[in-house]
């Protein structure tokens, strides 16, 4: 799935999406790093 989106986005130049991908995958990270680990205290502190 992520080489469709990576020829996708190579194709089609349109590069401006990587960026908007990575903070998504960013922030699915942090949604499911806090939910009950020990980092939860530490991820309060950034919001």
């Amino acid at each position: 799935m992520l080489q469709q989106i990576w020829l996708y986005l190579k194709v089609r130049k349109k590069y401006w999406l990587v960026p908007l991908l990575l903070c998504l995958l960013a922030l699915g990270g942090l949604l499911v790093m806090g939910q009950g680990s020990f980092f939860t205290p530490f991820l309060y502190t950034l919001f």
